[in-house]
């Protein structure tokens, strides 16, 4: 029978490299028991960002005459293809690539308060790495916030979907960082998307959650 937990004692909080667009904050840190004992002490550690705490996610979409087609952008992820190693996952996988294809996202910043704030950092995000420039107001907020990896990230993903006309599309802008060079956009009939997911061809998780989402939103339309 497990043991009822009712406090952390927490015996250090520092910030470990400290500099980068990321840190990682560590917490030295035991268990209080409802009996009063008290675990081991041990490590728990979770990424920091100096700041922005949460990311808001857009579904880009568009109604053709073959369906409701989707925008993905393919944009550099340099991490995964230095850090992730394909022999050391559990079923075949190729290597990663330069680039992953992702909806739209971007860090809600802390100005970006309520509904509106959230509508506003997705119109915001649509502009800068989609090229449509859109609304606040035509923003579709796509239900509660979710944790991506609650094991090291406080980040939560806010989903959203905005319609867009493809022929109003202008160049990427992006936000001048080296990261944002050679992004690209491309669309795709939203059940292939989904179905891309499925494969593995997309591995992207929020990407397929706000897929999924999108589809259930304009179901329920």
């Amino acid at each position: 029978m497990s043991e009822e937990i009712v406090e952390f004692i927490i015996d250090g909080n520092e910030l470990v490299g400290e500099g980068g667009f990321l840190a990682i904050r560590r917490l030295r840190m035991r268990n209080r028991r409802a009996d009063g004992s008290v675990s081991s002490p041990y490590v728990c550690d979770a990424i920091a960002r100096p700041y922005g705490q949460d990311a808001v996610v857009v579904a880009v979409y568009a109604r053709a005459a073959r369906g409701v087609q989707v925008l993905l952008r393919d944009g550099l992820r340099p991490a995964l293809l230095l850090g992730r190693d394909p022999t050391r996952a559990p079923l075949p996988e190729p290597p990663p690539a330069m680039f992953l294809t992702e909806l739209v996202a971007g860090i809600i910043e802390p100005g970006d308060i309520g509904a509106d704030g959230l509508r506003q950092r997705a119109a915001h995000e649509v502009e800068e790495e989609a090229g449509f420039v859109v609304a606040p107001a035509a923003v579709a907020l796509l239900g509660a916030g979710m944790y991506p990896s609650p094991g090291s990230m406080i980040e939560k993903f806010y989903f959203t979907a905005v319609e867009v006309d493809p022929a109003s599309q202008q160049p990427l802008a992006g936000d001048g960082s080296p990261m944002e060079e050679g992004a690209r956009t491309r669309w795709l009939p939203l059940g292939d998307a989904i179905d891309a997911c499925m494969r593995g061809d997309l591995v992207d998780l929020k990407t397929e959650l706000g897929l999924r989402r999108l589809r259930d939103h304009l179901l329920v339309k």
